[in-house]
């Protein structure tokens, strides 16, 4: 597993699971890498996600129709999706942006370009995993989406369908296919789906950490600091300014989730990038055993067998990334919970949590070199699926830096699709 560090130098801005997979290639490849965050490696939405590994999510968040369930996303603090009063001027022109890329015609684009980010998902990071020596953190045995009535299915057949368009295999089920899979699915519950070929990571933080613990055992620096702002000289960006002063690299990459939106913004880059804060319920004693994921596709629930417990994750609420978590929003997690589970321990003890997915408002990351700057390449905006994309993206932008024949065009991720500054320093 050695490698000799003497290639050029980068800095990956961001030890979240993307940045640590972007880190991971470029050290394969034989960069000499130094990763920057404030905080310790996987600690935020790394730590926080629900762990799947949805190799089908070819379907984008805006789908024909969101414009008519608009209203009902503003008035409805209960919803999957919340947008607070006290937001709705801030969240505008995002969801205007939202409400476009909804177009059927640019739905089609999306998951085109989505599919080749998703489909390799369980192979690179088995791969990855391999190589570190914890192969068991990835699982595969499928995930299930379940419905409680045929007219909450039909708000999803645009999305069933689009998936099945590009080949991912689907098993529609009954109520007693969903209790043969998943006896603690209560009776709620009497429609459903079957993605076989879906995984999970049983202890997301646990990956961040040993693929962290790995590179730092083989000579990747790991620096424990804030990046207030980037260093440019002329055209070119040379390094980043900490809170503990300068750090120089032959190439910089952005890799920081929600924050990557304020270090680009110095730069003169306009892009939309929203937060939106993602909540977790963790059940140490839940009570009730699952094989797999179960998405609760009503209320856009996972439930996810994890190694420290049951963990129900979910609901979009848009908010910002300075205002404190809302509680109810993580009970109501809870209260579905049961809804889902009737078994559910009603004296487990039930740790919360509140993280900021990185959302751009056609559901597709920013992915590769940045116009107008030379040393500059952006990695983030992976939005729900940061998890599954994180090995793929990584290994993709290393490939780029390392001028390897693009095995995908990257061009539908260019940051050039919301800035349409000079873009020939990226061709």
């Amino acid at each position: 597993m050695k490698h000799e560090q003497s290639g050029p130098t980068a800095i990956v801005v961001g030890a979240g699971i993307v940045g640590l997979c972007t880190a991971y290639h470029l050290w394969k490849s034989g960069w000499q890498v130094n990763v920057i965050d404030r905080g310790e490696p996987g600690m935020g939405c790394s730590a926080g996600n629900a762990g799947s590994l949805s190799t089908g999510s070819v379907v984008p968040l805006g789908m024909p129709g969101i414009l008519k369930q608009a209203p009902g996303m503003l008035i409805d603090s209960s919803g999957p999706l919340s947008v607070p009063p006290h937001y709705w001027l801030a969240a505008a022109p995002w969801l205007l942006r939202f409400v476009k890329a909804s177009a059927p015609s640019r739905v089609a684009q999306i998951a085109m370009a989505l599919k080749p980010l998703v489909a390799p998902s369980i192979a690179c990071h088995q791969d990855i995993m391999a190589d570190l020596g914890e192969p068991g953190l990835i699982q595969v045995a499928g995930q299930l989406h379940v419905y409680p009535d045929r007219q909450a299915l039909a708000k999803d057949s645009g999305g069933w369908a689009l998936r099945r368009e590009h080949g991912v295999h689907v098993q529609e089920l009954g109520p007693d296919d969903i209790r043969g899979l998943e006896p603690a699915v209560g009776a709620h519950y009497k429609l459903g789906y079957f993605l076989p070929d879906h995984g999970m990571v049983v202890n997301p933080l646990r990956q961040a950490q040993v693929i962290a613990a790995a590179l730092a055992a083989n000579g990747v620096e790991f620096t424990r600091d804030e990046v207030l702002h980037l260093s440019v000289d002329g055209r070119r960006v040379t390094g980043v300014a900490c809170r503990q002063g300068v750090k120089q690299a032959d190439h910089i990459v952005i890799c920081a989730g929600a924050w990557s939106r304020t270090l680009l913004d110095q730069l003169g880059y306009r892009i939309p990038l929203e937060t939106q804060r993602g909540y977790h319920v963790s059940l140490e004693n839940s009570g009730i055993q699952l094989s797999r994921t179960v998405v609760a596709a009503d209320r856009k629930i996972f439930a996810a067998p994890m190694e420290t417990g049951l963990r129900l994750a979910g609901t979009v609420e848009f908010g910002g990334l300075d205002r404190q978590a809302t509680a109810r929003r993580a009970q109501l997690l809870l209260h579905y919970g049961k809804l889902i589970f009737p078994g559910l321990n009603p004296t487990a003890k039930a740790d919360t949590w509140m993280g900021h997915r990185p959302c751009l408002p056609d559901s597709l990351p920013i992915l590769g070199r940045a116009p107008a700057f030379e040393g500059l390449w952006l990695n983030f905006g992976h939005g729900h699926l940061g998890l599954t994309m994180s090995a793929v993206t990584g290994g993709l932008l290393a490939a780029a830096m390392n001028g390897s024949s693009a095995t995908t065009d990257l061009s539908p991720y260019s940051i050039a699709r919301f800035d349409s500054r000079d873009t020939r320093l990226s061709a």
